[in-house]
């Protein structure tokens, strides 16, 4: 049993050697190769751990039987037509989920509280009190209400927040009005002061972050005008209808995780923008050591005879 890891990513969380060291310390029974560094017989692969792959390698692996990605996000994976008709398994564990959980509630209370106004007068040198409405005021929806949205709406719910949800279909959630179906979306927005993007990535939610869905969203909110948040994928916003919605005061301000073009080029103007936040696509960047033990585990399990854990729809795309 050989497992190869192959991924394609920069940033310290990325190193093809210590992800390595981590699969070689979880499956002491395995051969474990990385892509690029090893020498192997593409034979052997039974196993692959990836995180957006070349297009084309997986299929070049005749005996591979699962195909794990190393995170929650498998776009990248599912635009390569050569992809191996074999289960493809995404990466779901509690660490990724307090992450993105964590990401969430910062950005949605360093808007309520708004933190870059107050950043502004400290760099002006001005004493700016203000009067601050309570949570309970503003309303946050989370487009997108999987494992990660109703976690972060149970967290935002207990603060004091309205919180909506809206997904594809129904999923009830104690104290969240939940939204559901593309008859429903428009009261979701109509009704939301921050719009939390969590959605996956489809054909169908491609470019969903754009000026027609923004002036849908709730204009008599205490913020003034709505904010954004997107930490979900960067195909879903239009970044240029982002901008428009800023200047024209569509939009209040945006934080963003994820981006049209990773990493985000020195060129775009997201940088400087001054109603935006930008972050370098680390909002649930989750405990390599953890994926490497559920991913192993997963492994052994299967070998086994034992069903895999959070397999992807292809159709659906997540």
């Amino acid at each position: 049993m050989t497992l190869l890891l192959a991924i394609n990513s920069v940033g310290d969380g990325w190193s093809l050697e210590c992800w390595r060291d981590r699969f070689k310390a979880a499956l002491p029974d395995h051969r474990v190769v990385a892509e690029g560094i090893d020498d192997y017989d593409p034979r052997d692969i039974t196993n692959a751990a990836v995180w957006k792959p070349a297009p084309g390698l997986l299929a070049r692996l005749p005996e591979l039987q699962v195909i794990f990605n190393l995170g929650a996000g498998v776009d990248a994976l599912l635009a390569d037509a050569t992809l191996p008709s074999v289960p493809l398994v995404r990466a779901v564990n509690a660490d990724l989920t307090r992450r993105m959980t964590e990401y969430v509630t910062l950005h949605v209370l360093l808007h309520h509280r708004r933190l870059p106004m107050l950043q502004r007068a400290q760099a002006a040198k001005q004493w700016l009190p203000k009067n601050q409405w309570a949570a309970s005021a503003v309303r946050v929806g989370i487009l997108g209400f999987g494992t990660l949205g109703r976690d972060a709406a149970e967290v935002l719910t207990r603060i004091g927040f309205q919180v909506a949800g809206w997904s594809r279909a129904p999923r009830p959630l104690a104290g969240v009005d939940v939204y559901a179906g593309v008859a429903e979306l428009g009261a979701f927005l109509g009704r939301t002061d921050i719009l939390v993007a969590l959605l996956p990535l489809t054909p169908e939610t491609r470019g969903i972050l754009n000026r027609e869905l923004f002036s849908q969203l709730a204009r008599d909110g205490v913020l003034g005008a709505p904010v954004l948040i997107n930490a979900g994928r960067g195909g879903l916003h239009v970044e240029a209808d982002i901008f428009a919605a800023l200047d024209t005061g569509c939009l209040s301000a945006a934080s963003l995780d994820v981006f049209e073009t990773e990493p985000l080029p020195a060129v775009s103007r997201l940088w400087s923008h001054p109603s935006v936040i930008v972050t370098p696509h680390n909002a649930a960047d989750s405990d390599a050591d953890a994926i490497a033990v559920d991913v192993a585990g997963q492994i052994v399990a299967y070998g086994k005879g034992l069903p895999l854990r959070n397999i992807v729809d292809r159709k659906r795309g997540y």
